[in-house]
């Protein structure tokens, strides 16, 4: 089976979100270093990092209604504008000496704001851009861009932070975003008008979204499956640094090469997706990716050095490969003037738990030791595989009409 070639629309938006991807990564690395260099307490440090999830937590809902009211492709536009604003507000501030903490929640809260808008417009928004058959592939190229900036933008960031400072790089980002509306600006294909909704009131526009997550039967699978998943990923996303540094004694540039091993192999992953989707078919690659995806997490448990940390790196390509063909399967069986909706929900979901995971698994952590408490967090993430497994997306060979 060839793989389906991207329209010329495609390539401009593929372009756009490339570029802004990689400036999204030097921005990760360099606003906790700006923050840094105003000797914040670490109340203030975490509170940086919280707002943002606060937000999507408490707007997130809110964000895929509008993407379900209005035409994708301008909410994409102003969102990426928004964003180019508010972190371009950060160097000026800098330039002006007038940058502190407050400026930097308000630039973390909003920013989160306008990305979790711009993440459930554009999921929603991709179906209409190419046909059902290239959907696959579509998401693999965008999974392939953020995974290589994965790669090389903490890299970037930290030359540019040595070279300009830390503000200043954030710079980058905020240009990064214009480029992303530029291309969004120079798509030709008409979008579809979205139907009005029957019901004009916003909180029965939500619920009508949820129900629709709950009562589809491959949705729900997903919905299940999110949830669990998330709540276990907490665990090793809690301990993880704790472990290799602590426990088993790696040192923090060793660490780093590690990490960034895997960010080389999810681009392999990315590669592969559609290409595994043609071979064995849909459900069997999202079923076997989610099952290596555990078995990935058990390794590091397994371990008393850093080698089996390395081998583990090596399979982080079973997640982008299962993403990509969860969230292609998501946006095929969601009706388009649901995918808004649907999409927030799922986003929602998967912020709100994985924090709770993390906190259980850092209690569980002090009563039974960082590396148990790991093999905990990794078998049950092993085990919602089975909600895969036993379920219709396990026959599907390739994506629903």
């Amino acid at each position: 089976m060839e793989v389906p070639r991207p329209n010329p629309d495609f390539r401009k938006l593929w372009g756009g979100q490339a570029i802004s991807h990689l400036g999204s990564s030097v921005t990760s690395t360099a606003l906790p270093l700006a923050a840094i260099a105003l000797h914040p307490t670490p109340f203030q440090m975490g509170l940086l990092s919280g707002s943002g999830a606060v937000v999507i937590l408490v707007f997130g809902l809110f964000a895929g209604a509008w993407a379900d009211r209005l035409r994708r492709r301008p909410i994409l536009i102003v969102a990426d504008l928004g964003r180019a604003a508010v972190l371009g507000s950060i160097p000026l501030a800098a330039m002006l000496h007038r940058l502190d903490m407050r400026h930097l929640y308000f630039a973390a809260a909003a920013g989160s704001l306008l990305t979790i808008l711009f993440e459930v417009s554009f999921e929603a928004y991709l179906p209409s851009l190419v046909e059902s058959d290239e959907l696959v592939d579509a998401n693999g190229k965008m999974a392939l861009a953020s995974s290589a900036a994965d790669v090389a933008g903490p890299g970037i960031a930290g030359l540019l932070v040595d070279w300009i400072t830390a503000p200043i790089a954030i710079l980058l980002d905020a240009v990064s975003f214009l480029v992303s509306a530029f291309s969004l600006a120079l798509i030709r294909k008409p979008e579809p008008k979205p139907e009005p909704s029957p019901h004009p009131d916003m909180l029965r526009e939500i619920t009508e979204g949820l129900r629709a997550s709950w009562t589809h039967p491959i949705l729900r699978v997903l919905l299940f499956r999110s949830a669990a998943a998330a709540f276990f990923l907490g665990f090793g996303g809690a301990l993880f640094m704790l472990f290799a540094v602590t426990v088993l004694g790696v040192r923090p540039a060793l660490l780093g090469v590690l990490i960034s091993v895997g960010g080389a192999t999810s681009l392999c992953g990315a590669f592969a997706a559609p290409r595994l989707v043609a071979r064995f078919g849909l459900g069997p690659t999202i079923v076997g990716a989610a099952f290596v995806t555990g078995i990935t997490m058990l390794v590091p448990t397994l371990a008393h050095g850093p080698i089996l940390l390395g081998v583990a790196q090596l399979f982080d390509m079973a997640w982008p490969i299962y993403n990509i063909n969860e969230l292609s399967l998501r946006q095929a069986v969601t009706p388009d003037q649901l995918r808004g909706r649907v999409n927030s929900a799922m986003h929602l979901l998967f912020s709100g738990i994985l924090p709770v995971g993390s906190f259980v698994g850092g209690i569980l952590a002090g009563h039974i030791g960082v590396r148990t408490a790991m093999f905990v967090g990794a078998s049950g993430y092993l085990l919602t595989t089975l909600l895969l497994f036993f379920s219709p997306i396990r026959q599907l060979k390739k994506l629903p009409a």
